[in-house]
């Protein structure tokens, strides 16, 4: 398997010309010409190259309205603009647009022949279950026998080639790159992750969807958003967006599932273990060897874990039967894919305590985790946790993520998570702050994550479960702006042999 980094400033083989590139763009005023050819589009100054088209977007903290001399100095031959310097250049086209981020999308699909309309794109948005959902249905229908490419938080990949990636949903240009190099690899559908990021800041401006699918929507990312109903119309804004020919899939136990189809014109469908919907399931068993469910009439096991990999399942389900594919394959297929990494990932000792690493970073995931892990148990074993907060993110959160690692653990360790340009042990006064003295008893504070790992081992007993949350299948702390390698799969092996247990 290929892995490589990702050059997003790839060049089409044949020559675009900016007036192509502005199809479907209503620009407010044009100053120069349009029929010259375009090299590439690039909204970091730093990046352009002679002859390519310069976005200047407006972000939070930088206005790249404040880079368009310097983009022309570095080659840019045209620039697209919400607002025109105060003197333009001979040579160079300036295009006025009301929304730049929006444009760019368009452009960024026009230049590279719009790939997103000549493969089926499906988009999953949701607090929790994104990446499983992208994942396994990537995993689904290469074994159905189609060409797959994912864009996920795990990896960027199409078939066996894997591209480095540091958002979970990349930015418009690279987006289309990435699926022009899909196509030019005859890759039939592509699995995407939807933030809600992504949304606000036009990152899926222009893409032709041809279904989309909600997972459900918790607390997370107020840092961003500022409230709960500003997170909702954020992923809301996705289906207001699908075009009539698209699937909207919703997880119907969610209640924020009705209220997210409300305004679109796609297609309605729902899936549910609780309610009615267009697809239904139901768990007839759980355990550490995995599900057992009957789903739309159909009875099977399959490998994966807990109550929210059943939703992630049946939302699997349900969207491979809306594009089309036989739904007894699609059922045998699933019960042979394993879970993405990180993401309820087992790890045994020789004495049988298990340790499970998951990617839980929000409260209801922590939730979610802990929930199954408590419904797993038996006899005397006990619930170690280890979990913190990253630095830099939603404050809110912090309190809520330890309260539930002490009403639903035996023994608790809070410590470091990507604590970036914040002080660690502020996060961790952050997450105490009015935690109930009942909880006093349970809770080590070890500000150091490996060694939080190590004597979460050593107060173990056998067959003992330690939940490491909050990474999942990350291999690094981010400390000051230095990313560091650490990976929490890797530190629990090592200390299990380390210490023999």
């Amino acid at each position: 398997m290929k892995n490589r980094s990702f050059n997003p400033s790839s060049r089409r083989d044949d020559e675009v010309l900016l007036s192509d590139v502005l199809h479907n763009i209503s620009p407010q005023s044009i100053i120069g010409e349009t029929a010259i050819p375009i090299s590439g589009i690039f909204f970091d100054s730093r990046n352009v190259v002679t002859g390519s088209l310069f976005v200047a977007i407006k972000g939070i903290e930088v206005d790249g309205h404040n880079f368009i001399e310097k983009a022309i100095k570095m080659g840019a031959s045209a620039i697209l603009c919400e607002r025109f310097p105060g003197k333009t250049q001979d040579g160079v086209t300036y295009i006025q647009v009301k929304d730049a981020a929006g444009a760019m999308g368009t452009a960024a699909s026009n230049f590279y022949g719009n790939p997103s309309a000549n493969l089926t794109l499906i988009g999953v948005t949701g607090t929790n279950g994104k990446t499983s959902t992208a994942t396994l249905l990537f995993r689904l229908f290469r074994k159905l026998g189609n060409r797959c490419g994912l864009l996920s938080t795990v990896q960027n990949q199409f078939e066996d080639e894997i591209f480095t990636t540091s958002k979970t949903t990349p930015d418009s240009v690279e987006i289309n790159c990435l699926l022009a190099k899909m196509l030019k690899s005859r890759v039939t559908h592509c699995f995407m992750e939807v933030t809600s990021h992504a949304v606000v800041q036009k990152r899926i401006a222009g893409l032709t969807f041809a279904g989309a699918i909600f997972t459900n929507l918790t607390h997370d990312h107020l840092d961003y958003h500022k409230s709960f109903e500003e997170y909702f119309r954020a992923k809301k804004g996705f289906f207001d967006q699908l075009p009539a020919s698209a699937f909207a899939l919703v997880n119907n136990d969610d209640e924020r599932g009705a209220a997210i189809m409300q305004d679109t014109v796609a297609g309605k469908h729902s899936f549910s273990l609780q309610n009615i919907g267009t697809f239904n399931g139901t768990i007839l068993s759980d355990g550490f060897n995995g599900l057992q469910m009957n789903i739309d009439g159909k009875e099977g096991s399959f490998k994966l874990i807990g109550k929210f990999n059943a939703y992630n399942l049946l939302g699997v389900y349900s969207a491979a039967v809306l594009m089309g594919e036989d739904g007894g394959q699609v059922f045998f297929q699933l019960s042979d894919i394993q879970p993405p990494p990180g993401r309820f990932e087992q790890v045994v000792s020789s004495t049988r305590i298990v340790g499970i690493v998951d990617y839980a970073h929000t409260p209801d995931a922590l939730k979610n985790v802990l929930e199954t892990i408590q419904n797993l148990r038996e006899g005397d074993q006990k619930i170690l946790t280890i979990v913190g907060c990253g630095g830099d993110r939603d404050f809110e959160k912090r309190p809520i993520m330890a309260k539930i690692a002490c009403e639903l653990s035996d023994s608790v360790i809070l410590t470091s998570d990507n604590p970036r340009e914040e002080d660690p042990f502020d996060i961790l006064a952050q997450m105490q702050k009015d935690l109930p003295s009942i909880h006093s008893q349970k809770i080590r504070i070890i500000e150091n994550r490996r060694e939080a790992i190590r004597q979460a081992v050593e107060i173990a007993n056998a067959e003992d479960i330690i939940l490491v949350a909050g990474k999942g299948h990350e291999n690094y702390q981010e400390i000051k702006g230095i990313k560091q390698h650490f990976d929490d799969k890797e530190e629990l092996q090592k200390v299990f042999l380390e210490l023999g247990v």
